[in-house]
């Protein structure tokens, strides 16, 4: 019984420490459901809705009897369920398996991801391009792999989380210019001038208040002071510009924009993935450091199948891209005379401002109950003060959905007193 002995005494002796980590962990617990209560009580807490049918205008939600308008996917050219998206998934799936259970770089390149890559640089008509498991990785990859501390990034002060998590992770100076502020870009690039490369980001379209970025006056800015000019399209790509190509067509500065990161989990079939294009050698050198590249698994194929259908279904006809232009006024203008402020520019995100983060919550559940699927944002998503319902425009939605959806907020405008 000696072995019984030796167990006992371990048993002993190890007590202490099991005592030791379970007094960590209540002490973690009391943390964490501080925090919580806290996000609570100040109404910004974030509910997930669990939809029980595929993505589209209409959708089903668990809990909720009989069908749902959608307007908030960001599923713009409503390919999240096209017919032809989903073949050729299947088909890719069939062809290529489910994954590479790989790097790109060991064993996890197949001829598909080549093809996809070369067609998004045609696509935005630049030289190569990379693919990544999302646009965040992408922003996560490029900012540390290309700039040094001898360079210097000047950054929006509203650009995406992944652009601001990306730049943390670099070592070039930092400088960060007020919200479509050319003056203050300027004053910041006259400061900047001591650094080897200045690298401007911004975002093409801003997310959460649908609004432009001065894309002219930026590449201006830039070629007065011998900047680069790097644009992340991930509400543009698709559906912005004459034949969807984003900010940079739309506003006549293709030939300016020198890096565009952009998604696939969007416009283009809405499953995941993201990029970089730009000069070929740059993306070269993201494939030798790019850390998210590097250390994540391809892009499985049925991803890659949708996306590369959704960009042949968009070169092949702009059509769809007018329709949506018509209908994301038609909400607006209706929205606007019904008296709800409307942030951004002609932008199918369209944010109805009501400030109160509460009220925007509030809101957002009533008009589930009638039959439209919105989401209210509030802090950290948005500042504060500045809560809003994010209603966002596909070119699958038929007129008589957005005029079903503007009725719905002024009643419900007028029951929470949003409305006279």
């Amino acid at each position: 019984m000696m072995w019984a002995g030796r167990v006992f005494r371990a048993a002993l002796s190890g007590a202490p420490c099991g005592h030791r980590a379970q007094s960590a962990l209540a002490q973690l617990r009391g943390i964490l459901e501080e925090e919580l209560e806290g996000i609570r009580g100040a109404g910004t807490w974030k509910s997930e809705r669990v939809i029980t049918s595929r993505q589209g205008p209409r959708i089903h939600v668990d809990g909720i009897s009989g069908g749902i308008l959608n307007f908030c996917a960001n599923n713009y050219l409503g390919l999240s369920s096209h017919p032809e998206v989903i073949q050729a998934g299947l088909r890719a799936l069939e062809e290529f398996g489910a994954g590479l259970s790989s790097v790109r770089f060991i064993c996890g390149t197949q001829s598909i991801h080549k093809d996809l890559e070369a067609k998004i640089a045609r696509f935005h008509q630049r030289e190569d391009a990379i693919l990544y498991p999302s646009c965040f990785d992408a922003n996560a990859g490029l900012f540390e792999a290309l700039l040094t501390p001898e360079d210097a990034v000047l950054s929006d002060e509203l650009n995406h989380a992944s652009i601001i998590d990306g730049i943390r992770l670099c070592k070039a100076h930092k400088y960060r210019y007020r919200h479509l502020d050319m003056a203050d870009l300027e004053a910041k690039l006259q400061e900047a001038q001591k650094h080897r490369l200045r690298l401007v980001a911004t975002d093409g379209a801003f997310s959460m208040d649908g609004d432009i970025a001065p894309l002219q006056e930026i590449c201006c800015l830039a070629s007065q002071y011998g900047a680069l000019v790097f644009v992340d399209e991930c509400h543009a790509t698709g559906f912005l510009g004459a034949t969807g190509r984003g900010t940079d067509e739309l506003l006549g500065v293709m030939d300016q924009v020198t890096i565009i990161n952009s998604t696939l989990g969007k416009a283009l079939g809405g499953a995941s993935g993201g990029y970089t294009t730009g000069p070929g050698s740059l993306v070269s050198l993201l494939r030798q450091r790019a850390r998210p590249y590097l250390f994540s698994n391809s892009l499985p194929p049925a991803v890659v199948g949708c996306a590369s259908k959704a960009l042949d279904l968009l070169m092949e006809s702009n059509a769809v891209i007018q329709s949506m232009a018509a209908k994301t006024q038609r909400f607006r203008s209706k929205m606007e005379a019904a008296g709800f402020t409307i942030s951004g520019a002609n932008h199918p995100i369209c944010p109805v401002m009501l400030g109160d983060a509460r009220l925007a919550s509030c809101m957002a559940d009533d008009m589930l109950k009638r039959g439209i699927f919105v989401i209210g944002f509030s802090y950290p998503v948005v500042p504060k003060g500045k809560a809003r319902i994010r209603v966002q425009i596909s070119a699958v939605h038929s007129e008589e959905d957005i005029d079903r959806c503007v009725e719905a907020f002024v009643e419900v405008g007028r029951l929470h007193g949003a409305l006279p």
